[in-house]
């Protein structure tokens, strides 16, 4: 893909996230698409031993398109993106992945994933704006779809993990604080989830 291409296609994906973005800013919960620095940092510990991938929320797929230069093939990746606005376009963009326009915790609770276990789980997903009980929903249900050695990535803008201390111990996993981007709007810290 030409530079000039990627060019129109970030401005097409700023434009339409903005537009989501007002037409619901609690289920975007974001003023900006997520930027490179923060897709690579978050897709950073993936490559092929991981696939398959589950990605939860991808927007308008930046770290979609990390995974992908990360080694994965789009076959490799199921993106679950409840807005109908962003899942035809992630449709057009990766259309060997698998797209499901659905909402995040019903489709980890389902078995609309399919039944091949998971090597990692990223997710774009706002959880500082979701009910504790949809965040608990999400997060355990992505741990029965995922392999024994799998981690859950989870980006936030807050000052610790999104996912309360008592719900990780609760349900016996640990958190390992990543990284954090400055260069991303707003900054960003990186967290992973894993088993104990």
């Amino acid at each position: 893909m030409s530079l000039n291409t990627r060019r129109r296609l970030a401005a097409s994906h700023h434009l339409t996230f903005l537009r989501s973005w007002i037409a619901d800013p609690l289920q975007v919960a974001a003023i900006a698409p997520s930027g490179d620095a923060l897709a690579r940092l978050i897709t950073r510990e993936i490559d092929l031993r991981h696939a398959p991938v589950l990605e939860l929320g991808p927007g308008t797929g930046v770290f979609t398109q990390a995974l992908l230069q990360r080694g994965l093939a789009q076959s490799d990746l199921t993106l679950v993106e409840c807005s109908e606005t962003f899942a035809p376009l992630l449709r057009g963009q990766f259309p060997q992945a698998n797209v499901l326009c659905m909402d995040a915790a019903r489709a980890c609770r389902g078995k609309a994933l399919g039944p091949t276990p998971f090597g990692a789980v990223v997710s774009g997903l706002p959880l500082l704006s979701m009910p504790l009980r949809t965040v608990v929903e999400i997060i355990v249900g992505a741990f029965t779809c995922v392999r024994d050695d799998a981690a859950f990535y989870q980006f936030t803008y807050g000052a610790r993990c999104p996912v309360p201390q008592r719900v990780l111990t609760r349900y016996d996993l640990k958190v390992t604080r990543v990284g954090l981007i400055i260069r991303n709007l707003p900054p960003a810290t990186v967290y992973r989830i894993a088993r104990a």
